[in-house]
Order: C-alpha cells, then sequence, then structure tokens
C-alpha cells in the first residue's frame, strides 16, 4: 500500500514557507491506518520491546495502537505542566529558541527496551530529547519508529547509532 497516497500537503502552514504533512487523512482510513500501525508492530516484533514512548500528540495516536498490538505499555512525552506527577525533563533547539519535554520520572524502569513512536522525523529534536530521558532512566532505546521522515532536514545525524523505521520519506 502507497501511505503517501493518504498523506495531505498544505503549504505555508502553520506559518509561510513552511510545508505541513498531515497524516488526518491516513488515520481517518480504516485501512491505511490499520496498515501502517501493522508495518510497526512488524518492524517491533524481534526487538523484545518492554515500552512503548510516544512524544505528544501525534505520538500518541501512532504510538498507543503499536502498543496495544504488542501488548506492552505506552508512557507518553509532554510539553510541561501536561503530567500530574514527578517528572524529569530535557530541553532541545528549535528553529527559533528552546523547548522543553517531558515525562514522568517512573515511567521507565532501568533495563527496559523502549521503542520512540512519532508521526514525523523532521530535525531529530523531540525525538533527540525523549532518547535522553528515556537513557536517563536506565531505558533502552531499541529502535525509533515514524510514518513520515523529511529529507534534508538532518534528522537521522541528530539520532545516529539508533536503529530507525521510515514508513515514507517527503522532501523537507
Amino acid at each position: 500500500m502507497d501511505l503517501k497516497n493518504y498523506i495531505a500537503t498544505i503549504e505555508d502552514y502553520p506559518q509561510e514557507g513552511v510545508t505541513f504533512r498531515d497524516i488526518s487523512p491516513l488515520m481517518a482510513n480504516g485501512n491505511a491506518y490499520s496498515y501502517a500501525i501493522r508495518e510497526i508492530v512488524q518492524y517491533a516484533t524481534d526487538k523484545k520491546i518492554d515500552m512503548i514512548v510516544g512524544p505528544e500528540a501525534r505520538g500518541f495516536i501512532v504510538g498507543c495502537p503499536v502498543a496495544y498490538e504488542l501488548g506492552v505499555g505506552f508512557a507518553p512525552v509532554r510539553k510541561p505542566g501536561k503530567l500530574p506527577r514527578e517528572v524529569i525533563e530535557a530541553h532541545y533547539e528549535k528553529e527559533y529558541g528552546i523547548d522543553t519535554l517531558t515525562m514522568h520520572a517512573d515511567a521507565i524502569k532501568p533495563g527496559q527496551r523502549v521503542l520512540i513512536v512519532d508521526d514525523l522525523l523532521a530535525t531529530g529534536g523531540t525525538v533527540k530529547a525523549t532518547i535522553e530521558m528515556i537513557e536517563r532512566l536506565g531505558g533502552i532505546v531499541a529502535g525509533c519508529a515514524f510514518l513520515i521522515e523529511l529529507d534534508g532536514l538532518d534528522g537521522r545525524q541528530a539520532i545516529e547509532g539508533y536503529d530507525t523505521k521510515v514508513l515514507m520519506n517527503f522532501p523537507g
């Protein structure tokens, strides 16, 4: 199945000069959504995954069904102030400043094998910060899976050395 047929392209969103890749049509089509989730589950099957971690918000949309299919837990990564218990945080650079991500301090147990799942790999800042938190908690990042990679934005370089699965590539 060519999943690119289920990705909408919106020019100049959220700001002028940016091309937004919208996964909503993929999620709206049961066959395409199921196919994408099965592809990530297949990638994860031999990795002995204990936990899925997904950055908000689209990482929840992709990561939760993967966790369900694998029969493992899911841990969310959120912006500050969104998680109710003790958190750890990591900072990462964005195009116009620094942003922060958090996760519960007890989300990952030492030695747990973790798969990070998100919709998009662009510059790699979000996933790099997520990796930092998982490893600080003693987790092992067994892989990273994305629906889309934007070519030319150096996301792969940011996570060099980590096994990565991408279902589709688009120009960045």
